[in-house]
């Protein structure tokens, strides 16, 4: 009798365990459609950095200092300043500009940025980058 409920108690807690996976991917996150004004840090802008910058930019890993797992570590008046897409270092970065004299990011080796998200990270910016 110990042995069985032993079992199910083992079986009960690995299907908790299972079930409760949060992790997001990239075809989740494509799958968000950012609109056209009120974008939300926490529901369109992170999950995107999560997905398609936090593997340089995030989980202990800082490429060239940029860390993006926190709001307040870039939007800093030079990465990302609030309410102006034209001097944000990120939309250069992202919007891929030739001749910016910036490396494109994401790198193209690695999942890119669709139109809807370049230009929800674009109003996001505008609408003064909130951590909302």
């Amino acid at each position: 009798m110990n042995k069985l409920l032993i079992s199910f108690l083992i079986i009960l807690i690995l299907s908790f365990f299972i079930s409760c996976d949060d992790t997001i991917t990239n075809q989740d996150v494509d799958n968000i459609v950012i609109p056209e004004k009120d974008v939300s840090f926490s529901k369109h802008i992170y999950p995107l950095f999560q997905v398609k910058c936090f593997s340089c930019h995030g989980n202990g890993r800082y490429e060239a200092g940029l860390d993006l797992t926190l709001r307040t570590r870039f939007v800093d008046g030079r990465i990302v300043v609030p309410g102006d897409t034209i001097t944000s270092i990120l939309v250069w970065r992202i919007n891929r500009p030739p001749k910016s004299g910036f490396a494109p990011m994401p790198p193209l080796y690695m999942p890119q940025m669709n139109n809807n998200q370049i230009k929800g990270v674009k109003i996001w910016i505008v609408e003064g980058a909130k951590e909302n």
